[in-house]
């Protein structure tokens, strides 16, 4: 078990800081989607075992105070490949026209990029162009509501599949299962094992590279073979692979306790499957020629609710801690190990890559390089970190609280700025798509660019993206940071008003600082 002290180690800053650190020439960066920071043992938590990424926490930087930005996941993986927050501007999209992913710049400067995923949604509308610019990506079929197979295999035979209580709606995932024969066929071991193989096979045949490993276990279904399937599993327990996505689950009646034991332990299960999946990938880069010049860093795009606040899923409710405080482990050569307590977020993860590879992007950015901080230069790299869904509630995060902003007296005006207009399909009704843009879009132009964008206001009776139902509204809630369960709102409290005070123009001037949309800062009374 990795201690969880979260000390910054300031001893362990002056010894790096102390010796000459080099920029690594190949960086493998392993985002796991929906990793739950407080459920990893390197994080403290002893309810499920995750040997290989503790064993990685052990050599690495494990940051304490790592935090979302754009949620969810394809808005996650635009602050990480492209640099920019995304959430102010749209819900969920695929990348525009007036910026570009990393590869592109990355592919300028002659460094291999590979893609090693099973993540469905880079792979259909919505998502569907932060491949391209890879040198090269593989995808590994059958995750989720990936239209795989059309038919399940009708005679099941060697399948490992166990029963499992049907979800409640019709996904491709269902006919997939039936088609595995073994663990190794699961769309995660599959991934893991083709960027294990990459490493193997790419060993000293490239001056620089890049590999990204968008893995999306441990993400639902939580489904896994035996002996995973009932290691955390209680007898008489129901069989639950698909989560419940709701607010007062247990409290309403949505779930019971039995069945909500059961998708805990599945989600367990899942989670030490792929932690053994990633070590084999973890013993393939330990025996690269190219180990000594490699950097690894371990991340994911938000996590995952399995009861905390009886919440489920990833429904429409105010980003807390179990959702939004996610897990960041970077491993660099030259760089004593620790604890890093200053904050961070999603967009640096960018920046950091840019900064390695001395690429600059064309396009405005809001990531900070977090190589200063890996090397013990700076203490810090930012003051406060934003994080929210598009259309929701904000939230800013400093060293000493969390402030959360809802809209004031509805949740508009908002706009959605895209000339890609795509956003997630909901595959239980094919036929609800996004309203295309009327009479009352206009052209405008994203900070920093001279790019026309449609920017398409939406109204009190608009039907609006998935994403941006549920915020708040006519509320806000303070925590402080000494408050680890998030139990005690200060908000509108007499005694912390100048707190709150300071909070808001903090959030004003974050606004500010990436030149928001006009009618976010309406949206929020700022």
């Amino acid at each position: 078990m990795v201690s969880v002290t979260s000390d910054s180690a300031p001893e362990s800053r002056l010894q790096n800081a102390g010796s000459a650190i080099s920029r690594p020439d190949h960086v493998v960066v392993v985002l796991l989607d929906s990793l739950n920071r407080h459920l990893l043992g390197a994080y403290g938590s002893e309810e499920f075992t995750t040997p290989n990424l503790d064993r990685f926490a052990s050599s690495a930087v494990v940051f304490d105070r790592h935090h979302t930005g754009s949620l969810p996941c394809m808005p996650a993986r635009h602050d990480i490949l492209v640099g920019a927050l995304d959430f102010p501007w749209r819900p969920w999209g695929s990348i525009e026209i007036w910026e570009d992913a990393i590869t592109r710049s990355l592919r300028a400067a002659g460094v291999t990029s590979m893609l090693v995923s099973d993540h469905p949604h880079l792979f259909e509308v919505g998502g569907e162009n932060y491949h391209t610019d890879f040198t090269a990506w593989e995808y590994l079929r059958g995750h989720e509501n990936d239209p795989w197979k059309t038919i399940p295999d009708p005679t099941w035979i060697g399948a490992p599949a166990i029963d499992v209580v049907p979800p409640r709606i019709h996904y491709n995932y269902n006919d997939s299962r039936t088609w595995f024969r073994d663990e190794a066929d699961f769309p995660g071991p599959r991934t893991m094992q083709a960027a294990t193989d990459w490493v193997i096979r790419n060993a000293g045949c490239h001056d620089r590279s890049l590999l990204f490993v968008d893995e999306f276990d441990p993400h639902e279904p939580f489904d896994t073979p035996e002996p995973w399937a009932s290691r955390y599993h209680r007898a008489g327990d129901p069989r639950m692979i698909w989560p419940p996505y709701a607010v007062d689950g247990l409290s309403r009646g949505l779930i019971d306790e039995a069945s909500g034991r059961a998708l805990r332990a599945a989600y367990g299960a899942k989670l030490s499957m792929i932690d053994h999946w990633f070590g084999r990938l973890l013993e393939a880069i330990e025996h690269s020629v190219d180990t000594d010049r490699t950097a690894v860093i371990v991340c994911t795009d938000h996590g995952h609710y399995l009861g905390e606040r009886d919440v489920w899923g990833k429904p429409g409710y105010p980003i807390h801690d179990p959702l939004g405080h996610i897990p960041l482990m970077i491993r660099w050569p030259g760089v004593v190990p620790r604890r890093e307590s200053s904050l961070s977020t999603s967009v640096d993860i960018h920046a950091t890559l840019c900064d390695v590879f001395d690429v600059v992007p064309e396009h405005r950015t809001h990531g900070r390089s977090l190589i200063p901080l890996l090397q013990g230069s700076v203490s810090r790299v930012r003051d406060h970190v934003l994080t929210g869904y598009w259309g929701r509630e904000v939230q800013v995060i400093t060293d000493d609280h969390c402030y959360i902003r809802g809209s004031v007296g509805s949740a508009f005006p908002v706009s959605m700025w895209s000339n890609r207009w795509s956003t997630m399909p909901v595959h239980a009704l094919p036929n609800l798509r996004l309203p295309k843009p009327d009479a009352r879009a206009r052209l405008d132009r994203m900070p920093g660019s001279d790019v026309p964008v449609i920017r398409q206001p939406f109204v009190e009776g608009d039907l609006l993206p998935f994403w941006a139902i549920g915020g708040l509204v006519d509320r806000n809630i303070l925590y402080a940071r000494s408050d680890q369960g998030q139990t005690n709102d200060l908000s509108g409290r007499p005694d912390h008003l100048v707190t709150e005070t300071m909070l808001i123009d903090i959030l004003r001037g974050a606004l500010t600082e990436i030149s928001a949309p006009d009618d976010l800062f309406e949206r929020l009374g700022l």
